[in-house]
């Protein structure tokens, strides 16, 4: 059957596909796709390929990325598709699949470095339709824990450190307080602006999290909570929310009030909540390469989740220019 490429859908159209996709999520959403819309530097790109009678065969919701402007753009630019790709099953659905990523790679040569496709859930069945495109896998693990079960067994499943920990945050005094107000949204993005400048690892602008808090938390797609010390904001984190799954988006800890163990503390509230709330699963956002050794990990382990590698896939658009960028950025992370 041919296919249309588009880079628009009506509204209505784009939501019920992705709602009816059991692999749909927040990535694709088109009030994701507002809220990326809003920070400097991030340019959201939908592209779909339609059926002749105008139903949706195959979505591509990508982030274009820029790191700085001016003659070295295009040395910081890559898309990413935090969700990866949906399609229709079948035949006809991995070929509109196809279709899509080929003019995808084909108007993305000038534009960025590569193209990353981060899988939110098995995409088995599309690696061999994502290798003729020139899309090469990659290892990249999670935790998923399953929060449709009693609280108790829940709590039972993180190990004795984390345990541990969270008594430890409740013994020190610390409360969870969902952010409400522009002022508490002010106090978390100051934090997380401490957290990502001490790991010399680029923040989103500020925008990014006043869109997810004005376009997404009404809708409740987003929420946005502090750890609260009588010393001051030990601790924050937002999750992202839809279909019944809380997605880890962004974290971090004060490192004056660690010793506190907001981040323990604030996983905890957050599986508690959900629990409560009906959410059946809470995706830890990702866990490094199996054979690099990743702190971040042996943190996500502690909390009793089943390990998966859905895994990513990539397509080099510039391998030169992608070569200078990552040398680049390694140089200037070794003089900072």
């Amino acid at each position: 059957m041919p296919v249309e490429i588009v880079e628009t859908l009506p509204e209505e159209r784009w939501q019920a596909f992705v709602d009816g996709h059991p692999q749909g999520n927040i990535f694709h959403v088109p009030a994701m796709q507002l809220a990326f819309a809003r920070p400097r530097g991030y340019e959201p790109l939908l592209r779909a390929a339609v059926a002749n009678d105008g139903h949706v065969l195959a979505l591509l919701t990508a982030v274009g990325i820029r790191l700085t402007g001016g003659p070295l753009a295009r040395l910081t630019s890559r898309a990413v598709a935090y969700g990866g790709v949906l399609c229709a099953e079948g035949q006809e659905g991995r070929e509109a699949l196809a279709t899509l990523l080929r003019w995808h790679n084909s108007t993305s040569r000038s534009r960025f470095l590569f193209t990353e496709l981060r899988h939110r859930s098995d995409a088995t069945g599309l690696r061999q339709t994502l290798a003729a495109c020139g899309y090469e896998h990659e290892q990249e693990l999670n935790f998923l824990i399953d929060l449709a079960r009693p609280v108790e067994a829940i709590w039972k499943g993180l190990n004795r450190t984390a345990r541990k920990n969270v008594r430890r945050a409740e013994r020190d005094g610390l409360t969870a307080q969902e952010v409400t107000t522009a002022e508490e949204l002010a106090d978390f993005y100051a934090l997380l602006r401490q957290v990502y400048a001490a790991a010399q690892v680029p923040l989103a602008d500020v925008s990014l999290f006043q869109a997810a808090f004005e376009l997404l938390r009404p809708q409740g797609l987003a929420r946005f909570v502090l750890a609260r010390s009588p010393q001051g904001v030990a601790g924050a984190r937002a999750v992202l929310l839809y279909k019944g799954v809380i997605f880890d988006w962004y974290a971090g800890a004060d490192r004056e009030l660690r010793s506190s163990r907001p981040n323990d503390f604030l996983v905890w509230h957050t599986l508690e909540w959900g629990a409560a709330h009906g959410y059946h699963t809470f995706d830890f956002g990702g866990a490094g390469h199996p054979d690099v050794p990743y702190g971040v990990r042996d943190f996500k382990a502690k909390f009793g989740g089943r390990l998966v590698n859905y895994g990513r896939d990539r397509r080099v658009h510039a391998p030169l220019l992608l070569w200078l960028s990552e040398a680049g950025y390694r140089l200037l992370r070794r003089f900072l």
